[in-house]
C-alpha cells in the first residue's frame, strides 16, 4: 500500500451466526453405511423401509386369480398341445409340487380388479421356487420365469385391463436353475424327491417410482461401500444415499419422488431411459447381454431345451423395453432345438437378429471342449455351426465365443481362421489355482503362426450380475493397459440360462450416470456388439502382445479321465465316422446308384459334436446326462452299423469272419502302406500287406528258419520272457522289469524300475470332485500289487502273458501283455489290454512306464500336431502341468531314440523326468455318484524307437486305433473299388490325409435350400503336417478331376492348385491344416 491512503474495514457476512448453534460431530461412516442396505432389502425391516411400498395394489386368489393344475405323467415333458388335454384339478398358494424333474402345467385365469384397472404398471407375479414359463391361451410360449424371488414377473397384456376374466397357463418345471442338487451344494448329484412350494400369484400393480428409488439406493449405496474412503466420491454417495433415506416417509409417495430427485445429484437426470449413453463422454467398459446355457450339467438335454426357450423369449422381452440392450448368444444346437421345439419363439428371434438386437456368436455347435476332441471333430464344430448361422441368419460369425471351457487346444487360432473367424472371447482361466495368466487382450498363436485376437473379460466372469465391483474389476484387474484400456463386460444369469435381467439393465444405467456425473467409476456404454468391440482392438494389432501355444487351464484337469465310457464312445464314433466318410465318397463317385448318406451323416455329427459340449465329454455331468450320451452315442452307431452293411453290399463284400487267409481280405481306411498281423475265425491269423482300402490276406508263416517268429518262456519262477526279432520283454508280477531293444542294442527300462506297474491315489480335490485332480495326490501314491503272472497265449504269431491284481476289495485288474511276431522294418511293440472291475470311492488308477530316455520336454500328441511340455518342475508354470491331456499318444525322446506310450481311448497323461503316466480311471462322487463304477477295457502300448520322435510314432498311434478289419469277398465282389487308394498322399511322412469327403454344397449332397448349391461332384479332402517342419508331398488321385482349389476349413474355394494327370503338389508350413477341394 501507499502511504496516506484510508482502509475502510471489513465487516463480517451477516449469514455467519457469532453464535455456535450447538455440536455436531464427524459422521460415523463404518455405521452409516451399515445402514444403507436396511432401506432396500427384506428383512426385519420391510414392512417400514422402501420394499413396504412397492406396490400400488395387489390382488390374490379368486375371484382376481383362479389356479388349476394338471400333472405331466412320469417325468415326461408335453408338449402344449398335449398338456391341454390333461385333466385340471383346482390349485391354490401354498401347496408343493414335485418331484425333482417333473412337469406341472397350470391354467390360470384372472380378473384384474377395477381398482387395478387404471394403474399404470401391472404384472401378474408368480413364484413357484422353480422355473417356468408362460404360455398364451393359443399355445404361444411367452416368457421364462426363474423362481425363487428372481424373474417371477410377468407383464400384463393392455387387453387384460378390461375387467374380464382372460385365461394363460405356466408350465412349472420342478426344479431350479442349477437342478435338484441335494443337501443345498450345487455340485452334489440330484435329489429325485425334492418338492417346490407355489408361494406367490399375484396381481401387482407396481409402484415404479419405488422400483427406480430401490435400484438408484442400491448403487448409490455401493459406491458409499465400494469407493475410497480417500475419494470425495466416496464421501459424496455416503451423503447422498443418507439424504435419501433420510427423506423416506413410510406411506408416502411424494417421499419417494424426492429421493428420486436427490440421487440425481450423484446418478444425473438421465438414468430412466437409454439416454444416459448419449452424452460424448469416451467408454472404457462396453456391456454385452449374454446367457451361458450348458447344453448339459447339472439338467439333462430336454430340460436345456426348455431353458433356451424360457431364457431367449426374456430377452427380445427385454429388448421391446431397452433400446440399448444388445445380446450375444452361441451354440447353433441351441438355435436349431428352439426352432424344431418353439418354432414361433424362434421366429422372434429371427425379429431381433434382423433388427440387429440379438447376435448369434461364437460359429460353433455347441460350446465344445477343445482338449478332448479330434482335430476333425473340431472343424466339424465349425462347419456345422457356421453353416447353420449363415443358412438362419444369413450370416457367419467373425468370433469365436468359448467362455467357460477348460483349456484351449494349441491349433484353436489356425482353426478359427480357416473358420472365418478372427477374435476369439474367454474367461475361463481366470480360475487358475496357481498362476495368474498375465494378459487381458493379446493375439493368441496356433502351432501353425496363425493368430486371433484374444480378448479376456477382466471383471473374470461371463455371468456378471452388473455389480458396481463387475464395472471396477473391469479395468483395476485388466492386464494390458499399455496396449488397450478398454475391455467387455459380459453379463446376465448364466450357466443354467436366464440371461440378463430389467434390475441388471436399469443398474448398467446408473453406472453410467455416475461415471459421468461425478467420475472415478469405468465408464460404461450399452448399445454396442461384440464385433464393435473387437473392430476397434484389430486397429492396435500389431501393438498386442502374443502368446504362442495352448491356453493350458490349471484347473479341472481330472476331465482329462473322468467318465471312461464316454471318452471311449468319442473316439470310436470320430474313427467310425472317418472311416464311412471315406468309403461313401468312393461309393458315390463309383456307383450312380449309391447316394452319399448326408441325412445319416448329418446325424451321427451333430450328436456327436453334442456329445463333446464342455461339461459332457470331460466328464462334469450329473448321472442322466450320461444315460442320454449313451442313448445318443448308440444311436450313432446302430446308423454306422447300417451304413457299412450298405457299403459292404455295394463293394461285394461280408461282414462274415473267414477261417482262412485264402479266403480273407482285409479292410484298411488309413492313407498309407500297413503290415499287420489279423485274427481270423477260428483261432487262426493271417498278415493283412498292401496300400489300398482292401488289402489281401496272406497265411501267418514261420520265418525260413526254424525257430518260432515270437516265443515265451518262463525262465524262472514267476519270471516270463516274451521275445520277437526286435524286442525281448522280461515280465514278472505284471510289470516289464526290462525291455531290451534287440535291433538298437539298448535297454528301455530305468534300471530298477518296472513298466506297466499299476499305481493308485487318494483323489480328494479341494472342491470340484469330477473336475480335479490336486497336486498334493502325486504324494499319496501307492503301488497295486499283482498277482502271479501265468501264460495266456502261445502261438507262432503272439505270445502273451496274465495278471491279474486286486486293487481293492471292490476293485480288480486283469492286464494281458502281448507281443506279436515282428516284420522287418516295422517297429515292434509291447502291447498291454486291461479288464478292470472298479468300484472305488475318491481314487485315481494309473500306469507307470520309468523309461531309460532323458530330455527336459516330452511330445504330447494334440489335434492335428503335437504339443512339447516340461518334465520338471523348474517353475510353478511348469508344475502346474503335473496332468496333461494327450490324444493317441505320448513320446519322450533324446538325440537318437525314444520312447511313444500308446493308448485306444485315453486322454490324461504324466510325464515327471523320465517316470511316463497313462492315466486310466477316475472315482469322483460329485455331480455323478456313480461315475466309471463298472467293467472297462483299456488299451495300451509300449513303442520303442529309434532316432527322435517321428512318422513311426504318428502312424503307429493311428494304425492302434484303427486296426484293420477282416472281411469276405462275395460273389459280386468288385476288388477294382478298392484295391487302391483313389486319393493318396506320397512325399514326406510327416504329412498325415485324415479325411476324404464330399463337397457340403455338391447339388447331389447338400440338404440346405438356404446356401448355394455347387454343380457336379467334388472331394473333400484334408491334410495337416503332423511333426512341426515345412513338408511337401504329391496328391494322386485316380478320379476324373478338372480342378482343384485350396479352402478354408468351410470349403469355400480360395486359390486354385495344378493339376496335371491326375497329380498336384503340396506344401505346407509346420503344424499347418490345409483343405482341397477336388472338383470332378
Amino acid at each position: 500500500m501507499m502511504g496516506g491512503e484510508s482502509i475502510t474495514p471489513r465487516i463480517a457476512t451477516a449469514d455467519y451466526p457469532v453464535q455456535a448453534r450447538g455440536p455436531i460431530g464427524k459422521r460415523i461412516s463404518k455405521i452409516y453405511k451399515e445402514r444403507i442396505e436396511h432401506f432396500y432389502r427384506p428383512g426385519q425391516w420391510e414392512k417400514q423401509n422402501l420394499l413396504a411400498m412397492m406396490y400400488e395394489g395387489v390382488a390374490s386368489g379368486p375371484p382376481h386369480v383362479k389356479l388349476w393344475t394338471w400333472p405331466a405323467p412320469d417325468l415326461t415333458r408335453p408338449t402344449f398341445e398335449e398338456a391341454m388335454k390333461g385333466e385340471y384339478r383346482p390349485a391354490q398358494v401354498g401347496e408343493r409340487f414335485g418331484p425333482s424333474w417333473a412337469t406341472h402345467w397350470f391354467r390360470i385365469v384372472i380378473r384384474v380388479p377395477k381398482e387395478l384397472t387404471g394403474k399404470k404398471d401391472l404384472e401378474f407375479q408368480w413364484d413357484s421356487n422353480s422355473e417356468g414359463m408362460v404360455w398364451s391361451e393359443d399355445g404361444k410360449p411367452l416368457q421364462g420365469l426363474t423362481g425363487g424371488g428372481e424373474r417371477v414377473e410377468w407383464i400384463l397384456p393392455e387387453s387384460f385391463r378390461d375387467g374380464e376374466e382372460h385365461t394363460f397357463y405356466i408350465e412349472m418345471a420342478c426344479n431350479s436353475m442349477f437342478g435338484n442338487p441335494a443337501g443345498g451344494d450345487t455340485i452334489q448329484p440330484p435329489d429325485p424327491n425334492k418338492t417346490f412350494q407355489l408361494a406367490k400369484a399375484d396381481i401387482c400393480a407396481v409402484n415404479m417410482d419405488a422400483r427406480q428409488l430401490w435400484i438408484d439406493s442400491w448403487i448409490i449405496g455401493d459406491a458409499a461401500r465400494e469407493f475410497p474412503e480417500d475419494s470425495w466420491e466416496q464421501h459424496e454417495a455416503l451423503n447422498v444415499v443418507t439424504d435419501i433415506i433420510d427423506a423416506f416417509s413410510l406411506g408416502d409417495p411424494e417421499s419417494i419422488k424426492k429421493g428420486r430427485k436427490i440421487a440425481q445429484r450423484f446418478i444425473g437426470s438421465k438414468v430412466d431411459s437409454a439416454k444416459v449413453y448419449d452424452s460424448d463422454t469416451t467408454p472404457e467398459v462396453f456391456g454385452i447381454g449374454h446367457c451361458h446355457i450348458d447344453t448339459c450339467w447339472l439338467w439333462p438335454w430336454a430340460e436345456t431345451k426348455r431353458k433356451v426357450a424360457r431364457s431367449w423369449l426374456n430377452q427380445c422381452d427385454l429388448m421391446d423395453r431397452y433400446p440399448e440392450h444388445n445380446f450375444a448368444c452361441s451354440q447353433a444346437q441351441q438355435f436349431k432345438w428352439l426352432k424344431q421345439y418353439y418354432p414361433s419363439a424362434f421366429d422372434r428371434v429371427k425379429e431381433k437378429v434382423k433388427e440387429g438386437r440379438f447376435h448369434p456368436i461364437g460359429g460353433s455347435w455347441i460350446e465344445h471342449d477343445t482338449n478332448l476332441p479330434s482335430g476333425e471333430s473340431l472343424v466339424r464344430q465349425f462347419l456345422y455351426g457356421q453353416r447353420f448361422f449363415e443358412s438362419h441368419f444369413g450370416e457367419r460369425s467373425r468370433t469365436f465365443w468359448l467362455p467357460d471351457t477348460f483349456g484351449y487346444s494349441s491349433q484353436l487360432p489356425q482353426l478359427c481362421r480357416l473358420a472365418g473367424m478372427d477374435r476369439f472371447l474367454t474367461q475361463k482361466l481366470s480360475w487358475n489355482n496357481i498362476n495368474n495368466f498375465p494378459h487381458t487382450t493379446f493375439n493368441w498363436v496356433a502351432l501353425d503362426g496363425s493368430q486371433v485376437i484374444c480378448h479376456m473379460p477382466p471383471s473374470e466372469t461371463y455371468t456378471a450380475e452388473a455389480e458396481f465391483g463387475d464395472v471396477k474389476r473391469s479395468i483395476t484387474q485388466h492386464k494390458s493397459m499399455d496396449q488397450d484400456h478398454t475391455s467387455l463386460l459380459i453379463f446376465g444369469k448364466g450357466d443354467g440360462g436366464g440371461g440378463p435381467t430389467w434390475q441388471h439393465i436399469e443398474k448398467l444405467r446408473r453406472f453410467r450416470g455416475i461415471s459421468d456425473k461425478v467420475g472415478r467409476l469405468p465408464r460404461l456404454h450399452m448399445g454396442n456388439t461384440v464385433d464393435d468391440f473387437f473392430d476397434k482392438l484389430q486397429k492396435k494389432a500389431g501393438s498386442l502382445v502374443t502368446w504362442y501355444g495352448e491356453l493350458y487351464f490349471e484347473l479341472h484337469r481330472g476331465t482329462y479321465t473322468t467318465q471312461a465310457k464316454n471318452k471311449l464312445n468319442n473316439r470310436r464314433s470320430e474313427l467310425m465316422l472317418r472311416d464311412i466318410e471315406l468309403l461313401a465318397t468312393i461309393a458315390s463317385i463309383r456307383h450312380s446308384s449309391y447316394s452319399y448318406p448326408k441325412e445319416d451323416l448329418d446325424f451321427m455329427w451333430e450328436a456327436v459334436l453334442l456329445c463333446q459340449f464342455h461339461d459332457c465329454l470331460p466328464g462334469s455331468c450329473i448321472e442322466m446326462c450320461y444315460d442320454d450320451s449313451d442313448e445318443l452315442y448308440a444311436e450313432v452307431f446302430e446308423r454306422g452299423k447300417k451304413l457299412f452293411k450298405q457299403l459292404y453290399e455295394l463293394f461285394g463284400i461280408s461282414e462274415v469272419q473267414p477261417t482262412t487267409a485264402e479266403g480273407a481280405v482285409a479292410l484298411n481306411t488309413l492313407p498309407w502302406h500297413r503290415k499287420e498281423i489279423v485274427e481270423l475265425a477260428g483261432g487262426g491269423a493271417g498278415v493283412a500287406c498292401g496300400s489300398g482300402n482292401l488289402v489281401h490276406v496272406k497265411r501267418f508263416k514261420q520265418s525260413s528258419h526254424s525257430d518260432k517268429a515270437v516265443t515265451v518262456k518262463e525262465t524262472r519262477k514267476g519270471v516270463f520272457v516274451l521275445q520277437n526279432d526286435q524286442l525281448t520283454v522280461q515280465v514278472e508280477k505284471g510289470c516289464i522289469t526290462s525291455l531290451f531293444d534287440r535291433k538298437a542294442g539298448r535297454e528301455v527300462i530305468a534300471k530298477g524300475g518296472k513298466a506297466n506297474h499299476l499305481v493308485i491315489f487318494d483323489d480328494k480335490p479341494l472342491y470340484w470332485q469330477a473336475w480335479d485332480v490336486e497336486v498334493y495326490h502325486l504324494d499319496t501314491r501307492k503301488e497295486v500289487p499283482y498277482g502271479e503272472t501265468e501264460i495266456l497265449e502261445d502261438t507262432d504269431h503272439r505270445v502273451s502273458v496274465v495278471t491279474t491284481a486286486r486293487i481293492s476289495d471292490e476293485s480288480s485288474i486283469k492286464t494281458v501283455l502281448s507281443l506279436s511276431a515282428a516284420f522287418e522294418g516295422q517297429q515292434s511293440y509291447v502291447e498291454c489290454t486291461a479288464t478292470v472291475d472298479w468300484h472305488e470311492t475318491m481314487k485315481f488308477l494309473k500306469v507307470e512306464f520309468p523309461v531309460e530316455v532323458r530330455n527336459t520336454e516330452a511330445s504330447y500328441e494334440t489335434q492335428y500336431g503335437l504339443v512339447r511340455r516340461p518334465t520338471h518342475y523348474n517353475t510353478t508354470w511348469d508344475m502346474a502341468k503335473f496332468e496333461v491331456c494327450c490324444h493317441k499318444f505320448a513320446d519322450l525322446s533324446e538325440y537318437g531314440y525314444g520312447v511313444s506310450i500308446l493308448n485306444d481311448c485315453k486322454y490324461g497323461f504324466a510325464t515327471c523326468g523320465n517316470l511316463m503316466r497313462l492315466s486310466l480311471l477316475r472315482s469322483p462322487k460329485a455331480p455323478d455318484a456313480h461315475a466309471d463304477m463298472g467293467q472297462h477295457t483299456i488299451r495300451w502300448a509300449i513303442l520303442p524307437h529309434q532316432g527322435s520322435l517321428g512318422p513311426t510314432t504318428v502312424r503307429a498311434g493311428h494304425n492302434f486305433n484303427s486296426p484293420m478289419k477282416v472281411v469276405s469277398p462275395g460273389q459280386a465282389f468288385d476288388a477294382t473299388s478298392l484295391s487302391t487308394h483313389p486319393v493318396k498322399l506320397e512325399g514326406d511322412k510327416s504329412l498325415v490325409l485324415d479325411c476324404v469327403k464330399r463337397g457340403e454344397d455338391d447339388e447331389d449332397v447338400s440338404r440346405d435350400s438356404n446356401i448355394p448349391r455347387r454343380k457336379g461332384k467334388s472331394v473333400i479332402i484334408r491334410i495337416y503336417e503332423s511333426l512341426g517342419g515345412r513338408s511337401s508331398g504329391t496328391v494322386t488321385t485316380t478320379w476324373n478331376v478338372d480342378k482343384v482349389f485350396k479352402t478354408n476349413a468351410l470349403e469355400d474355394d480360395g486359390d486354385s492348385v495344378d493339376i496335371k494327370d491326375g497329380n498336384f503338389s503340396v506344401t505346407l508350413r509346420p503344424f499347418e491344416v490345409a483343405t482341397y477341394r477336388l472338383q470332378l
